[in-house]
This record gives C-alpha cells, sequence and structure tokens, in this order.
C-alpha cells in the first residue's frame, strides 16, 4: 500500500475536518495521528481512547482542550474544541494545520 497522506483540511461549522488520499484501515491511526499532530508545537495529549471502529485523541493546545477523532468505518477524520467558546482557537488550529500542510487546504 502506498502512503497515506492528507488530501484536504477544511473548517466546517467550528469543526476542522480531514481528508486522506486514499481508504485507510484502523492500524493506519497512528500514522495518520503523528501526520496530523507532530508539526503542532506544545501539544500535550491528555487521552487516547480506542474503540472498535473509532479511536479519539484529547490533548490540549494553547490552553484550550481539542479532541482529533477517527472513525474507520466513514473513513472520518475530524478536530473539535472541548468548549464551544473556544472558536477562535479552532480557528487557530485550522491556520497552524493548513500552514503545516499548506497544498491541502
Amino acid at each position: 500500500m502506498s502512503s497515506i497522506t492528507i488530501q484536504s483540511i477544511n473548517l466546517v461549522d467550528n469543526q476542522i475536518t480531514v481528508l486522506f488520499n486514499q481508504h485507510w484501515f484502523q492500524e493506519n491511526i497512528i500514522t495518520l495521528r503523528e501526520l496530523l499532530l507532530n508539526n503542532i508545537p506544545d501539544l500535550c495529549i491528555k487521552e487516547v481512547i480506542i474503540g472498535a471502529d473509532r479511536e479519539n485523541v484529547r490533548f490540549q493546545w494553547l490552553g484550550v482542550e481539542f479532541t482529533l477523532s477517527f472513525d474507520f468505518y466513514s473513513q472520518s477524520c475530524w478536530f473539535d474544541a472541548q468548549d464551544s467558546n473556544h472558536v477562535s482557537d479552532m480557528i487557530s488550529l485550522f491556520q497552524l494545520l493548513t500552514i503545516n500542510h499548506e497544498c491541502y487546504a
């Protein structure tokens, strides 16, 4: 299987969605997580929750808690802020992700 890369990163309704260039499997989530999170400075992973078809990563960045979620069956990947009052922080995270992956925005 060829390397999975990011196809697009979008901000829709205060949620950041990520599409990958090909179908991925549960065992690819660690690689996908690293692809998305490794370039975020001062990131602190708080918790990783692994389910049957879903994985959630709760992390803190700039004092705000976010969740990165992967759902294998729907091939979905998205970021949410833990608190809906942090819309501007979601925009900052989106800008950082798209700068780091500027050809995917």
